[in-house]
């Protein structure tokens, strides 16, 4: 292993642990070192092996070969209980949190301080969450309940959660996935504090900026297997890139020339109270406009908005010249809207439901007679996006769940791309997904906006928007307060939009 082999004994190791999953082979010979005081990265595509190490460390699987070592010792973990009580602590991509339970019934749910007589001091639990939030700099109030909080207010709660156990070893998986550039700040800010006090941090990222801004060493897996552990000092994104993919990455923004067509979606001073006020836009066919800003501006309300989902106050939408009712996401979809929405798991999917069927739920009138599914044209509809947008998977027939994220995101765009729409609205597309899957949906945009499609495109990252969009609309406090072309976006401009500094470019 290209890793320490002098100086102090790691806090956590795995040696040589493989691990299947009846004839997958989901880790092979994979050995990783965390030690005190030192954030680590873990590096790899979708489906490389970054999910089975980190249950593995958590608890929730045992290596078939191998062994697991916490302080130089052996040790078994027969759950997540006992990893957790060894000092490690897990922060997972996804947020799973009680909807029905406040957050400070969450944070601490299972040990929450006692009174007298065994009733639970709600008021201890309160405060206790209360610090948990000042140390993150984040206004949460304990008692609101988790069901309606936002996927960033979700993550936190989670990155609340972990931190309460006061962890030796605390895993990160896609933390920041969902976070604007100060909650993620803050959460850096930690890290640095948890270092400090001599904790490891092992720490997750398909953004490779902020693998190279928080961590000091990274580990790359690809298929399963250890690629390399080496310092980020003097690795560049490139030499990282080469190493996930094992190949030479083609351009990550791969931005066709189009010709510009006619509006497609006209939107006109569209409100919705307390939300958003006043905004108007187009999209013509052959462009891709961004709506950029931060988490909270408003942005994935308006997306809704106009597909239908949420009922607005005031304004109007037209798709080539017609006027759509408002909240009716029915009416949206036949006249040639689609909207990938940013939570692919609670909105894009049924997640119990198989491949196959996920693909056909936006087609079942046309693949139905008299109410029954004709099987036939549901697998073949679905065989035929697998291959266009080259989805990874063992049968059709398999759950949505069992993909990596970045296959679910490709089953949600074969859903809405099957019904061959003249507008497809993408609210944060490449979400939680790795950096060659990235590359391919970036490509897909790209293609199919050169085949005339329109296409709105809502994202919190920043190389993404500047390298992929025709024009970015900037959003602030619920209103669209600029417009950059692609010629003159930047991320200083862009930026100063978002935080209401300046108004950068045309004025909306």
């Amino acid at each position: 292993m290209n890793d320490r082999d002098v100086g102090p004994a790691p806090v956590l190791a795995v040696e040589d642990v493989s691990k299947s999953f009846g004839a997958v082979r989901a880790l092979q010979d994979v050995s990783l070192r965390l030690f005190a005081g030192e954030a680590h990265a873990l590096a790899g595509e979708n489906g490389a092996g970054k999910s089975t190490l980190i249950k593995t460390l958590a608890g929730v699987h045992r290596p078939d070969t191998g062994r697991v070592l916490l302080d130089g010792r052996a040790v078994t973990f027969h759950g997540p209980a006992d990893a957790r009580d060894a000092g490690i602590a897990v922060i997972y991509q996804e947020p799973t949190l009680f909807p029905d339970l406040s957050i400070a019934e969450n944070i601490f749910m299972g040990r929450q301080p006692r009174r007298a007589l065994g009733r639970i001091d709600r008021g201890a639990v309160r405060v206790a969450t209360a610090e948990l939030m000042a140390r993150l700099g984040v206004g949460l109030d304990p008692d609101r309940p988790a069901r309606g909080l936002s996927i960033a207010d979700q993550q936190i709660v989670e990155i609340a959660k972990a931190l309460s156990f006061n962890a030796r070893v605390l895993i990160m998986d896609e933390p920041t996935a969902a976070l604007t550039g100060s909650e993620t700040a803050r959460l850096f800010a930690v890290v640095e504090t948890l270092r400090a006090e001599g904790a490891a941090v092992l720490f997750i990222s398909h953004r490779l900026e902020e693998i190279f801004r928080l961590c000091q060493r990274v580990t790359t897996l690809r298929d399963g297997r250890w690629i390399s552990s080496e310092p980020i000092d003097g690795l560049t994104e490139d030499d990282l890139v080469r190493r996930m993919v094992g190949r030479d990455l083609d351009e990550l923004y791969p931005k066709q020339p189009t010709r510009i067509g006619e509006v497609a979606l006209s939107v006109a001073r569209l409100t919705r109270e307390g939300v958003f006020t006043d905004v108007s836009f187009e999209v013509r066919r052959g462009e891709i406009v961004a709506l950029a800003g931060l988490v909270g501006a408003g942005r994935s309300e308006v997306v809704q908005a106009v597909f239908g989902v949420d009922r607005a106050d005031a304004g109007e939408v037209c798709v080539d010249g017609k006027r759509l009712v408002t909240g009716s996401p029915t009416t949206a979809m036949n006249a040639g809207v689609a909207l990938v929405p940013e939570d692919r798991r609670q909105r894009g999917l049924v997640m119990e439901m198989s491949i196959e069927r996920n693909i056909a739920l936006t087609g079942l009138d046309e693949l139905g007679r008299g109410g029954v599914i004709r099987r036939a044209l549901e697998r073949g509809r679905a065989a035929d996006w697998a291959i266009r947008l080259q989805l990874k998977y063992n049968k059709m027939s398999d759950r949505v769940a069992v993909l990596s994220g970045g296959n679910q995101q490709k089953v949600v765009l074969a859903k809405w791309l099957a019904t061959e729409p003249s507008v497809l609205i993408v609210d944060e597309p490449t979400r939680g997904i790795d950096v060659g899957t990235k590359a391919e949906v970036h490509r897909l945009l790209s293609s199919l906006a050169a085949e005339g499609l329109a296409v709105l495109m809502v994202s919190s990252d920043l190389p993404e928007v500047l390298g992929m969009a025709d024009r970015v609309l900037v959003m602030h406090e619920g209103r669209i307060v600029a417009e950059i072309d692609r010629s003159e976006a930047t991320e200083e401009s862009v930026m100063a939009a978002a935080t209401g500094r300046t108004q950068e470019g045309r004025a909306a």
